[in-house]
């Protein structure tokens, strides 16, 4: 083998990856924007956590969450896609994206135990591991995407690869239905993948 199709893959390797940050530094969300989702974020979970609604609760909580957000909000939110306003932004996850990926999960739980519980009665089982392509980018969103399947019985994420093509996940699926890799991502992966790409990038 000579060395320059060794060259080249490096080269080309280099390129996807200043791409990858290109876009990913394009729709990054401001500061003030990742500052602000983190303090509510982290305001919820105070009063989650606390269960104290009352008025010394809420100033004890606000300055707290405020301060940590101001030096945590890179971890929290870097990689939300930046789309629209953020009021917008907040109300449709609340009220709309929230619920959709909970109402998704609901029913690919429920599917998922039905379908294991026939195949644990009927001895009807035909395990292996089937590599899957992901379009997603982002550390959280394919975190995501991948304890998402791991949480669907039948099915458990057992690596994640990237290579100079995408990124593959590696799950062990519980009955093979087929082996061809773009089918069994459809499978798998549902709408789960679609409901994450309109929130991380």
């Amino acid at each position: 083998m000579t060395r320059m199709p060794l060259y080249l893959r490096k080269r080309i390797e280099e390129v996807r990856k200043r791409y990858t940050y290109e876009i990913y530094e394009m729709q990054k969300l401001p500061p003030w924007e990742r500052f602000v989702i983190t303090w509510i974020a982290l305001f919820a979970f105070w009063l989650g956590i606390t269960g104290d609604l009352t008025l010394y609760g809420i100033l004890m909580g606000l300055p707290t969450t405020g301060l940590i957000s101001f030096y945590l909000r890179d971890f929290l939110t870097d990689d939300i896609r930046h789309s629209r306003h953020l009021i917008w932004k907040i109300l449709y996850f609340a009220l709309i994206y929230m619920p959709q990926y909970l109402m998704i999960m609901a029913f690919r739980l429920f599917e998922s135990n039905i379908k294991v519980a026939k195949h644990a009665i009927f001895l009807d089982i035909n395990p292996g591991i089937v590599k899957i392509k992901t379009d997603l980018h982002s550390d959280t969103g394919i975190t995501i995407l991948a304890n998402s399947i791991t949480l669907t019985p039948g099915t458990l994420t057992l690596d994640v690869v990237r290579k100079l093509d995408g990124t593959y996940l590696y799950v062990h699926w519980i009955n093979v239905e087929t082996l061809n890799s773009e089918k069994a991502g459809e499978i798998i992966k549902g709408d789960i993948e679609e409901w994450l790409k309109r929130v991380f990038w």
